[in-house]
């Protein structure tokens, strides 16, 4: 019995069930074979799960991500950092990066990046010499940097699920997100050099001066975001409201591009996937509650103890875990199921829990790109219309960079806690 229960969530995700779907199955056999329960409790559970004041940032920063998609600020942010990488080898695939990292410090999200890049740089890298597959793998992996830099939806579920400060998680991701960034713009210009890709263009400080005062409201939003959190003048969740409120009056009546029809549609759209990710923490919530009363953490942490388990050793495991991990699953599963496993673990091998959700968070991210079910690789496949093969192939050499930045951040947990210690 035990054995058919552990296989039946890889049946149902290889069969391509939506996870909330394998989420509810795995729970209702349990309930109905293994631990008897009457069914009133699997729904105070669930909603039990959803009634948490900061779970109302995620809606708020996918809403804050899709005006600014719909809305032209994306377009906007990647000529200003085009402008100032001009002279650079590569610059193009630099200037990627680059508006993946300001994107990711507005919105959060990931998909929401790698839909916004795509349509606007996808033809264009593919002109400059990059190819098809190696420009989509860019973008699938760019993408993925933006649930590192804060705000980030996923640490504010790290922070849920391990019961952890939110606002020094985004703190202690700064610093891992721009690593990641200088590491694959490195990569980029090196693979330009060696491939002769021309450069697009030059640095000219008056074009670079008439693109920062166009960028100049869209690039003050994460200024507002993130410096308000950070000196106690908004929390978390009312931030993501601010950053609306923000997106709405900058796309209305600074740049213009959005009426008030574009802006119900965007609510509309941010209103689905909200609802996509909510239903997975409302269900993932019965299943920790269902590992917690078993006493699967504790069993777990007193199994680690047994084995004499070194801090380095268990990072390594962790690390080579969730990649596998994040192969199948997508971040906000992963992390409701797995770090109320995860972290009691950590803390009692003296690992700081804010930095192990910085690694955590980075071993997701890689998985949003990682074949076969990297969630990335389909949003870049319907942009770009390649096959997934090609893509599989595109995004090998971008997942071998964030994996060596990924060991930087395990061993080196300064690079997560030192600009928390300072502030």
């Amino acid at each position: 019995m035990i054995a058919s229960l552990a296989a039946l969530p890889i049946v149902l995700l290889a069969l391509g069930t939506p996870v909330f779907l394998v989420f509810l199955a795995a729970v209702a056999v349990t309930f109905l074979f293994v631990l008897p329960t009457p069914p009133l409790a699997l729904h105070q559970v669930m909603f039990g799960g959803l009634d948490n004041y900061a779970l109302l940032a995620i809606p708020f920063f996918i809403f804050a991500g899709e005006l600014m998609g719909t809305s032209g600020i994306a377009a906007r942010l990647i000529t200003w950092v085009l402008t100032l990488v001009g002279r650079l080898p590569g610059s193009l695939g630099v200037s990627t990066v680059g508006a993946s990292a300001v994107i990711g410090a507005i919105s959060g999200s990931s998909v929401a990046a790698v839909a916004a890049l795509g349509k606007t740089l996808y033809p264009k890298l593919e002109s400059a010499g990059y190819g098809k597959e190696r420009s989509a793998g860019l973008l699938a992996s760019s993408g993925a940097i933006d649930i590192v830099i804060p705000p980030s939806i996923a640490m504010i579920l790290y922070g849920l699920a391990a019961e952890q400060s939110i606002p020094r998680l985004f703190i202690a991701g700064i610093l891992p997100g721009l690593l990641i960034a200088a590491l694959m713009s490195i990569f980029i210009v090196i693979v330009a050099i060696v491939l002769k890709i021309p450069v697009v263009g030059r640095f000219d400080p008056a074009v670079a001066w008439r693109a920062t005062n166009d960028a100049f409201a869209a690039l003050l939003m994460p200024v507002f975001v993130l410096g308000g959190i950070y000196n106690g003048w908004f929390s978390p969740t009312e931030a993501g409201g601010f950053a609306c409120l923000y997106a709405i009056l900058v796309a209305r009546f600074v740049y213009r591009t959005m009426g008030w029809a574009d802006i119900v549609r965007a609510a509309g759209n941010s209103a689905l996937l909200s609802a996509q990710i909510l239903v997975i923490v409302a269900t993932a919530g019965v299943v920790t509650w269902v590992l917690t009363t078993q006493g699967v953490p504790q069993a777990i942490v007193a199994w680690i103890e047994a084995l004499e388990m070194s801090t380095f050793s268990f990072l390594l495991a962790v690390n080579l875990v969730l990649l596998v991990i994040g192969c199948f699953l997508d971040p906000t599963s992963a992390i409701l199921v797995f770090a109320p496993l995860l972290a009691p673990i950590a803390i009692s091998l003296g690992i700081d829990p804010i930095h192990f959700g910085i690694v955590m968070t980075v071993n997701l991210a890689i998985g949003m790109f990682t074949p076969p079910f990297g969630l990335n690789i389909f949003v870049a496949q319907s942009v770009t219309g390649l096959p997934a093969h090609s893509l599989y192939r595109g995004v090998l050499p971008f997942v071998a960079v964030q994996i060596a930045a990924l060991v930087i951040i395990t061993y080196v947990p300064a690079i997560s806690l030192a600009l928390g210690r300072s502030l």
